[in-house]
């Protein structure tokens, strides 16, 4: 998780997954590492199901690592620094997890435009296709 306005980002990118039926695994921010206990209370007292978020706590280059080679997670979202989002495309190439950065663009997390909708939401899920021949 990036470092300013840790928990702006981290509800704009753990709480589309929700929305999506996703399983969230996030590391919070390393300088702020203790906004989590309270939102940690706030999913354990919610309606979740249990399990549907987990938080880590601890340094993103070591864990990213971790989670980018993990072969029962299926996307991976970093949105830390250049180096670390690049780190985890190389890390996660191994068994063709899908990422998703903010590719250097600079994110106003107060800003509704920019930290909500559907930017989030659409790699929030993916859209696989069936073709079924029928016929002659």
């Amino acid at each position: 998780m990036p470092q300013r306005a840790p928990t702006a980002r981290l509800l704009s990118l753990v709480l589309p997954l929700i929305a999506a039926g996703n399983t969230v695994v996030a590391i919070p921010s390393e300088t702020y590492p203790l906004i989590i206990g309270d939102l940690y209370q706030i999913f354990e007292t919610s309606d979740l199901p249990g399990g549907t978020v987990n938080f880590v706590s601890g340094r993103i280059s070591e864990l990213a690592k971790t989670l980018a080679e993990h072969d029962d997670i299926d996307a991976i979202w970093c949105f830390s620094n250049a180096r670390d989002a690049a780190s985890v495309k190389l890390w996660s190439a191994g068994n063709l997890k899908q990422v998703f950065t903010h590719e250097g663009r600079q994110i106003d997390w107060y800003d509704a435009n920019q930290s909500e909708g559907r930017w989030f939401l659409q790699h929030a899920t993916q859209v696989k296709n069936v073709w079924v021949p029928y016929g002659e």
